[in-house]
């Protein structure tokens, strides 16, 4: 069964960083691509990033291009998500996705799922 844990939300001031963290288990985590999705209250679930097994590849949402970077550590099984120049228009629990189909670095349907992390920020 695959596991995908969040972790590293929390309530930050406008402006500030913060960055995110998705553990995987249960997976040959090297050979599935990631993303980052979220959903702010009262909205649908919105692509954030993902970035192809390798790492090689990545694709943002125009809405936090040049603000967050995506990245993966295969040796630790984790992903990465480095948020710089939030606002509150970022605050949505964040969702770690991953699928093994490299497709879905186009069609972004991803399989997997984890719980989610908060991410609020402050105005």
């Amino acid at each position: 069964q695959v596991q995908l844990v969040e972790s590293g939300g929390g309530l930050v001031q406008t402006g500030g960083p913060l960055r995110l963290s998705c553990a995987a288990s249960s997976i040959p985590f090297s050979r599935y691509a990631k993303g980052w999705f979220r959903q702010a209250p009262g909205k649908g679930r919105e692509f954030v990033a993902t970035i192809s097994p390798s790492g090689g590849g990545t694709r943002y949402a125009d809405s936090v291009k040049g603000r967050f970077t995506i990245s993966r550590d295969n040796a630790k099984n984790t992903v990465y998500m480095e948020m710089n120049s939030l606002n509150p228009e970022d605050t949505a629990v964040y969702y770690c996705a991953a699928d093994p189909d490299v497709g879905v670095f186009a069609t972004l349907d991803f399989r997997f799922w984890g719980q989610g992390t908060q991410v609020t920020v402050s105005s």
